[in-house]
């Protein structure tokens, strides 16, 4: 008869009380060894702009068409990372700055394993996003500012929170009472006056993945 194992009775096992280390641990794998299975480079694309500028929609238009064409993806989306590992942060500047760093760290290993990664969130601060191209590399990171003005998207307003911000019954809404502080060199800008489609192929082309 196999004998089961029995963690419970090996605590040693499950808690470990060495002191943290600064010091990276090391893979036999490089990151080149990942890219070279997948085909394809890692690569950070940071899509940034006010709520309800289209970063989300554009994220995944982006992704679907990268994918058509066989390559290995994920998209980080910043609703989506408020429900789990950024659920603890609310939306005080200090608070966006950390979201901001959380996903940039996320977006930095998952590159490290060769995906590309697409991140959409608002990361409103210029310094945040220069942290996250830092923490990346240079040469790895492609910012994206959706460029749509707080009117419209004020007039489209999906989640309702413009409405809620004007109303005082919300805080910390950038656009209204936080500021957004626009990229002062993206490797892209995009507006509601290019179409959806026209945009994607015109990043995809600047990426060198068309």
């Amino acid at each position: 008869m196999e004998k089961k194992f029995d963690f419970m009775q090996r605590k040693d096992l499950l808690v470990c009380d060495a002191p943290s280390s600064d010091t990276r641990s090391t893979s036999p794998l490089s990151r080149e060894n990942r890219e070279r299975l997948k085909g394809h480079h890692g690569r950070v694309i940071w899509f940034t702009g006010l709520s309800g500028a289209g970063k989300s929609t554009m994220a995944n238009t982006l992704e679907s068409s990268l994918h058509a064409r066989g390559f290995h993806t994920y998209i980080l989306d910043g609703d989506n990372m408020r429900l789990g590992l950024n659920r603890d942060l609310g939306f005080t500047p200090a608070d966006r700055a950390e979201s901001c760093r959380r996903t940039a760290e996320v977006a930095r290993l998952m590159m490290d394993a060769g995906l590309v990664v697409i991140a959409a969130l608002i990361s409103p601060f210029r310094k945040e996003r220069e942290m996250a191209r830092s923490l990346i590399g240079e040469d790895r990171f492609f910012e994206v500012y959706v460029d749509t003005p707080l009117a419209i998207c004020e007039q489209r307003d999906t989640k309702g929170l413009y409405r809620k911000a004007r109303n005082r019954e919300i805080a910390d809404m950038t656009g209204i009472d936080s500021p957004y502080e626009p990229p002062e060199r993206p490797q892209m800008r995009t507006g509601p006056d290019e179409p959806l489609e026209d945009a994607v192929v015109r990043l995809m082309v600047l990426l060198n993945f068309s």
